[in-house]
């Protein structure tokens, strides 16, 4: 059997605010750690039947990036609930509102530029 870690180290500034994100992994394509703006890690805790979740972002992360970066995980879950599932329709109701909230931000992003 196969075995896979997955690491992550957090600097956090003087208020416990996260400062930089590094992460690592046995199947990371790059040496050594990588650094991150931002982690969303979600994980099912069967005794509860509930999601347990740690998201994390650094002061560096930009607005726009953030909402980006939450559109796309919303996308993958839609992968996952076909993948998972094979429930095409809450795939499909994913993947429109991901659409919608893509022209929404693109809309932001253009607003923002004008007033530049």
């Amino acid at each position: 059997m196969k075995k896979s870690d997955i690491h992550f180290s957090v600097e956090l500034d003087n208020q416990n605010v996260p400062d930089k994100i590094y992460w690592d992994a046995t199947d990371n394509p790059n040496e050594g750690l990588s650094d991150t703006r931002a982690i969303a890690i979600a994980l099912w805790d069967h005794y509860h039947n509930s999601t347990l979740k740690i998201d994390l972002w650094t002061k560096d992360m930009e607005v726009v990036d953030m909402k980006r970066f939450l559109i796309e995980m919303m996308s993958g879950i839609a992968d996952t609930a076909i993948n998972a599932t094979g429930d095409k329709k809450m795939a499909t109701d994913i993947e429109n509102t991901c659409r919608i909230l893509s022209k929404r931000l693109e809309e932001e992003i253009k607003e923002q530029q004008k007033q530049q």
